[in-house]
């Protein structure tokens, strides 16, 4: 049995590719992209094709019995930044050389156009699957990994028995990662005038100083042999306005981004910056963010930004059968390479339980960057992996 796009379709991937690519889709203004892609994949000739309530878009094929088999992407990105940084359109799809660039090329619209692409590829060849392959193309997954597949997965009542998330992975096989959770620590003091500082207390070196003790937290971070060790870094800082210079403020909130290694938990992360708080006897309180904002069809989406570190282990069926499928698409055997970003897999596996791995083109590394791209002819290769794996995880009637 022998899956692979033929010329015609290898043009269609790259064209759909360089529409989304041209398509804005700043997280919470999706609307527009998610229309495409909904067309495409009902040209392609996947069935129940539907934007949900939350503007996801799902499709599937399949028997409509056995095991259930997600591919999930986000079609959501940041912002392209500074402009004058970036040497080509980020919104001009420009292929040059075999790459194409642009905002979302590789991060992570060219695993959407892989992952339909490769479904068609799968119709096409005439496989009959032994259960059902679902796509989920999420929304907002770029401020809060997660939180839309939850949201699809309990409205719609969708319990897959497996799951591969397709973001950029170098064509390697991705069994896990990092958790994360973000921190607001609140700083109080005094205010008086600038000219008497004496007589308040400035909250942003109060802050100052816990920022410094933070810097040497890192030293008592547990680490894991595949994943690595934990890290913390802040993000944000902002003292509160008082429409003058010339006050001392009395409050600074800042940030931290606290990567959780396997080992580590949300209330070790906090327990670690309450007692920076107490060691430098700071007015202070630490708590855990909450995403609290609407998709652009209005859902309302409402987490805990705290999301748990997970990790497939090599032996696992699902890790098997996508390192096997991966190989007969790509003609090497990819290698088990952890993540350093966090993805929907947060919640499918680190929540839900879920097994789940990550395949998809592209380099992590090039991830919300200017100039952004991703070499075409890994997306088209990622298009038979996908097709490739779903038969190895699902079986054939």
């Amino acid at each position: 049995m022998r899956i692979q796009l033929p010329s015609e379709d290898k043009e269609r991937c790259i064209s759909f590719l360089q529409d989304i690519v041209r398509i804005p889709s700043i997280s919470g203004q999706e609307g527009r992209v998610a229309q495409r892609i909904a067309e495409e994949m009902e040209s392609v000739g996947i069935r129940d094709v539907r934007i949900d309530k939350i503007g996801n878009v799902i499709g599937r094929i399949g028997s409509g019995s056995g095991k259930k088999l997600l591919l999930d992407g986000h079609m959501d990105t940041v912002t392209p930044g500074d402009l004058s940084a970036w040497h080509h359109d980020p919104f001009g799809a420009e292929i040059v050389d075999g790459v194409l660039y642009g905002r979302g090329a590789m991060d992570m619209k060219g695993s959407l156009a892989a992952m339909i692409y490769g479904v068609k590829a799968l119709l096409d060849s005439g496989v009959r699957l032994s259960g059902d392959l679902y796509l989920a193309i999420v929304v907002q997954e770029e401020p809060s990994e997660g939180a839309s597949i939850k949201a699809m997965m309990e409205e719609s009542g969708l319990e897959p028995d497996f799951v591969i998330i397709g973001e950029p992975s170098g064509l390697n096989v991705s069994p896990g990662h990092r958790g994360r959770v973000a921190i607001e620590v609140s700083v109080h003091g005094r205010s008086c005038h600038a000219s008497s500082p004496e007589e308040g207390v400035n909250a942003i070196y109060s802050a100052a100083r816990m920022i410094f003790s933070i810097e040497l937290l890192p030293a008592q971070f547990l680490s894991d042999p595949s994943l690595g060790s934990g890290s913390i870094s802040v993000t944000s800082i902002h003292s509160i306005e008082t429409g003058s210079r010339n006050v001392i403020p009395d409050l600074c909130t800042f940030v931290v981004d606290r990567r959780l290694t396997l080992g580590e938990t949300v209330e070790k992360a906090l327990g670690e910056i309450q007692q920076v708080i107490v060691r430098e006897a700071a007015n202070a309180e630490a708590k855990v963010v909450e995403y609290d904002e609407e998709t652009y069809t209005g859902y309302k989406l409402h987490v805990r930004e705290a999301y748990p570190a997970w990790l497939m282990q090599p032996d696992h069926p699902l890790v098997k059968s996508a390192l096997k499928g991966a190989a007969r698409a790509l003609g090497f055997k990819p290698k088990l390479v952890p993540w350093r970003f966090s993805t929907d897999g947060a919640y499918t596996m680190g929540v839900a339980g879920i097994p789940t791995v990550g395949f998809g083109p592209g380099e992590e590394k090039l991830a919300h960057t200017a100039d952004e791209h991703i070499r075409v002819v890994d997306v088209l290769k990622a298009a038979e992996a996908y097709a490739y794996m779903a038969v190895e995880i699902l079986g054939t009637e």
